[in-house]
């Protein structure tokens, strides 16, 4: 019975993947719409700051945060 059950649920993710890809056709990104006012392109660096570095040092930030609250509440109970 397991085996039927995982090759039913393969068979609708299978099919839920096509049909979303069959329905998003990115052949209509080439036609510009009225009013689209596209600027200019970034470089390579840019976009390597932007989606690589920017979010690796949010998140160290973030984490870094996280850690000196927890630091903070531990000598606060030891206290």
């Amino acid at each position: 019975m397991d085996k039927k059950n995982a090759l039913r649920a393969g068979a609708v993710a299978a099919g839920t993947t096509l049909m979303m890809l069959l329905m998003s056709s990115p052949a209509l990104a080439l036609t510009r719409d009225d009013g689209d006012d596209p600027g200019p392109g970034l470089s390579v660096m840019e976009t390597l700051g932007l989606y690589v570095v920017a979010p690796i040092v949010l998140f160290l930030v973030i984490a870094g945060l996280v850690v000196a609250g927890d630091k903070s509440r531990k000598q606060q109970k030891q206290g």
